[in-house]
């Protein structure tokens, strides 16, 4: 079983939420939560919220389906960010100037998956 959760227009730099997305890639979803919830970073608040709604994604699509549900069977098994708009606002500056800020935002993807559903990963001893 798997299911995904989305947040789109979030107003935290790629860069940064790619920080946080990268502490969690691979965990169990409860593990992440626990992670999440002690992370020192402004994006991880937002992530939480995310892999918290993932988690009741799965959970109303097993109940759906007629599947048990268990919460500690579920792993991030994909989970990336991707740029959003950028808002530009212009800031004052000496001798009549104008400097430019970027106000940047993010859409950031989580696809929960239960640990007999994970997708095989090729070794990579071979390609070097």
């Amino acid at each position: 079983m798997e299911a995904k959760a989305k947040a789109r227009y979030l107003r935290v730099t790629p860069r940064k939420a790619r920080r946080v997305i990268d502490l969690i890639r691979g965990q169990q979803a409860t593990e992440a939560l626990a992670v999440l919830k002690f992370a020192e970073q402004s994006a991880s608040d937002p992530i939480y919220k995310l892999v918290a709604s993932g988690i009741a994604n799965a959970r109303i699509r097993a109940d759906e389906q007629g599947v048990a549900f268990d919460e500690n069977e579920l792993v991030i098994s994909e989970a990336f960010v991707d740029e959003g708009p950028t808002m530009k606002r212009f800031r004052p500056r000496a001798q009549g100037r104008a400097f430019r800020i970027e106000k940047r935002t993010s859409h950031v993807t989580v696809i929960l998956a239960s640990g007999d559903d994970l997708p095989q990963r090729k070794s990579r001893k071979g390609n070097r």
